[in-house]
């Protein structure tokens, strides 16, 4: 890897008050979709190696009405970038892959403040706009919005499900496994590496905890592995103490789950107190201010994330082209990842699409969709049979992205697949 990692919960034009685990929290007020005409498409050049990417297979014909639903405005949580990678997804398959269908996509934007009220207001504006289907770049409130666009019979599709209605509702499709994947992939590298005991610190918010408690205890006892929480507030300016009394029970390795200030409180008191202890830790834990904090404490950390947008993997290169092309004035290594593998895993799950674009026929498409290759996911594959999560029967995948901290960037980076925890 050739490019130092950055934040996946903030960005200098990003405000997440909580970041947490499986996503950030977001969006306000609502508008339509973007002008295609302000690119900067004729003039960036393609690397050959990325040449196959760009047919300049362009969409005619009537539009498809994609609904996006995005984290932006709001006066606590704002990141805008996400709406324009996805806005830059829509127009390199656009341009590229025949949009959808071979007709062109056209984006419904709306931009909630991640508060319910406005949240339950946008899923109305998607089925009175009556939108062929719904892409949520990342919200914790999909339990407000999933029902009410579901039940209209709307298909609803996200990179990453943070709520309890994208895992588990028809007519919802999740590329990814988000927290539960992200934690019985920790799980499996714990069982992996021979650790038995872990202690995990978690920042101190009921969804926080109460994950870790339903979610992460239940997968670690599977690996063999003892899982003891250890609670951090938001803020802590020195988990020292903490620390201190969880590393006197000589756990094999420790987790980290929670925000930058969490990350930062828990690793800087590790440098001091411990020693070559292991560390796991989410992607909010590789934001720079942690990075720059914590310095050379950071190496050898294991790091588990839904996307690879740093790598020289194809999948990297092509967001990072796409970008540059689309929406060159957009931090691609922050979270702006997100709305780029929710559009283009829509685009890629619909590619034998033909005939009629219909709610109805989009549900059914993304419903047989089978080993398709998810955008930054370094390689790995989403098939949406309702199999691929217990549980969770609109998760399309359970494989997880990691990598080792050192120098500052992410090294080793593979796919951890945790699948068979799950049929133990």
């Amino acid at each position: 890897m050739n490019e130092r990692v950055r934040p996946v919960f903030s960005s200098p034009r990003s405000r997440v008050s909580v970041a947490l685990i499986s996503s950030a929290v977001l969006l306000a007020g609502c508008g339509g979709g973007g002008d295609d005409a302000a690119t900067a498409a004729d003039s960036t050049e393609v690397p050959a190696a990325l040449a196959s990417a760009f047919p300049g297979e362009k969409a005619t014909g009537e539009p498809v009405t994609i609904g996006l639903i995005t984290n932006e405005g709001g006066a606590s949580t704002s990141q805008p970038e996400n709406r324009e990678a996805a806005e830059a997804a829509r127009k390199y398959a656009n341009d590229n892959l025949g949009g959808i269908a071979g007709r062109p996509i056209t984006f419904v934007v709306c931009k909630t403040k991640e508060e319910p009220a406005t949240a339950r207001d946008c899923a109305n504006q998607m089925v009175e706009q009556k939108v062929d289907a719904v892409v949520l770049t990342s919200s914790g409130l999909g339990d407000s919005m999933v029902p009410i666009v579901t039940q209209a019979g709307i298909p609803w599709a996200t990179a990453v499900g943070a709520s309890n209605a994208e895992g588990t509702s028809t007519n919802a499709f999740s590329w990814t496994g988000g927290f539960p994947a992200n934690m019985t992939a920790m799980a499996a590298y714990s069982k992996e590496k021979g650790y038995k005991k872990i202690a995990a610190f978690v920042i101190d918010v009921p969804a926080a905890v109460g994950g870790m408690e339903a979610i992460g205890k239940p997968f670690f006892a599977k690996a063999g592995v003892d899982l003891q929480i250890v609670t951090i507030a938001a803020g802590t300016p020195d988990a020292s103490p903490q620390v201190s009394a969880a590393l006197a029970k000589k756990p094999d390795a420790v987790a980290v789950i929670g925000e930058s200030t969490v990350c930062t409180s828990v690793l800087q008191a590790m440098g001091t107190l411990g020693g070559d202890t292991p560390r796991e830790l989410v992607q909010s834990c590789v934001a720079p201010e942690v990075i720059d904090a914590v310095g050379a404490g950071m190496d050898g950390a294991q790091v588990f994330s839904g996307f690879d947008t740093a790598s020289d993997h194809i999948e990297a290169q092509l967001y990072r082209q796409v970008m540059k092309r689309y929406s060159p004035d957009t931090p691609t290594q922050g979270y702006a990842a997100v709305g780029y593998q929710g559009v283009l895993g829509l685009v890629r799950a619909l590619h034998g699409l033909t005939g009629e674009v219909t709610p109805k026929t989009i549900a059914a498409a993304l419903s047989s969709a089978k080993d398709v290759v998810l955008p930054v996911g370094h390689g790995s594959t989403f098939t949406c049979d309702s199999t691929a999560v217990p549980g969770m029967k609109a998760a399309c995948s359970a494989q997880v992205i990691t990598g080792t901290m050192s120098g500052g960037k992410l090294d080793k980076v593979r796919v951890i697949d945790p699948s068979p925890l799950f049929a133990q």
